[in-house]
């Protein structure tokens, strides 16, 4: 597996913390009523969706770094009630998946994880573990944003990934991040 493969994971990992940054950024001009209001959607609300990503990475996010919690990951399915605590609850969380990916190496990625289903261990090849894990992010994000539409908040455009012509748009966001371009594109 070459480096340049490593250094995809590690652009998709920085899109999805970005993603999760602009997401959240717009639902905190949602009062608690409309964030936590009844919706169509997998999960009911805006509210059960965003916490259902953050569980779910806590999750597989702690499977890849060699913990053991399993599905005691899901025994609150609302951790975080207001977007104000689910922020920075995420934004950790990501940090935790920047820095997984940060650390791979075409041997890592092509290594196995062991995950905890408490009555059986799943093995998982790293390399698919990822890309379940941004899939199942990019999937409950795209719900998240359908109910963000019908709300007075305007939903934010998730669907870049990174267009190099498009840097300067995208720079607020990146400082407010604490990245720059090369933070992304390191080899």
């Amino acid at each position: 597996m070459s480096a340049s493969l490593v250094q995809t994971y590690r652009a998709c990992a920085h899109n999805n913390a970005w993603a999760n940054h602009r997401l959240l950024t717009a639902c905190a001009a949602l009062s608690q009523s409309e964030f936590k209001a009844h919706r169509t959607g997998f999960f009911p609300s805006i509210q059960r969706t965003l916490n259902h990503i953050y569980v779910i990475d806590l999750f597989y996010i702690d499977a890849l770094e060699g913990g053991w919690l399993g599905p005691r990951a899901w025994a609150n399915e609302v951790p975080y009630p207001s977007v104000s605590e689910l922020r920075p609850a995420q934004a950790a969380m990501d940090r935790r998946l920047l820095a997984v990916c940060d650390a791979l190496t075409p041997e890592l990625l092509d290594g196995h994880v062991r995950i905890n289903r408490d009555t059986s261990v799943q093995t998982e090849r790293r390399d698919r573990l990822l890309m379940h894990l941004f899939q199942h992010q990019i999937h409950h994000r795209g719900q998240a944003h359908a109910m963000l539409s019908a709300t007075s908040v305007a939903p934010p455009q998730l669907d870049e990934f990174f267009a190099a012509g498009e840097a300067p748009l995208r720079a607020a966001e990146f400082d407010e991040l604490g990245w720059t371009e090369a933070t992304v594109w390191k080899a």
